[in-house]
């Protein structure tokens, strides 16, 4: 745990870098051994198909950007929050950020047609749930108490 999870939730960025990580070790993987069946599965599929998977990812992020800087409050995973941000997709998760980065994955692992980027997507999950976001969710608990506590019952963590 960070040591002051008041201030910043985590001194690493860790989201991008577990996204990224995820990308280059299934392009590596598919290098190495494709995943056969799984990509073929995938390519029964249209390349559109995951390019709107990614559309959506892309444009909840930006749309979720641009509500943190509304706000004016960070949109980096290892600096604290000047603000609880409850509006725009934060309406419907509270994390959309992380969402949208999972939608645009999936949809670029349908569109390269890679079955190890799939399968590393729960992978992923895991990783961005247990070094970012409950760090993060620490951090906003003690920053906000109570105003926290009441959006964390209405609003779902990922849906």
């Amino acid at each position: 745990m960070p040591q002051d999870a008041g201030s910043s939730p985590n001194a690493i960025p860790w989201p991008p870098l577990i996204y990224m990580n995820a990308m280059v070790l299934a392009w590596m993987l598919e290098r190495v051994g494709p995943w056969a069946w799984l990509d073929q599965g995938l390519a029964t599929l249209p390349r559109s198909f995951g390019a709107v998977f990614f559309t959506l990812g892309l444009a909840l992020d930006l749309w979720s950007i641009a509500t943190l800087r509304r706000h004016k409050t960070t949109v980096m995973p290892h600096a604290g929050a000047s603000a609880l941000v409850t509006t725009g997709p934060y309406r419907f998760s509270r994390n959309p950020i992380y969402l949208g980065n999972t939608l645009a994955l999936v949809g670029l692992a349908m569109m390269l047609r890679w079955g190890w980027l799939l399968l590393l997507v729960p992978v992923t999950l895991t990783a961005v749930s247990w070094l970012a976001i409950s760090r993060e969710e620490e951090h906003l608990a003690k920053r906000f108490g109570a105003q926290w506590r009441e959006y964390q019952e209405k609003v779902r963590r990922w849906v």
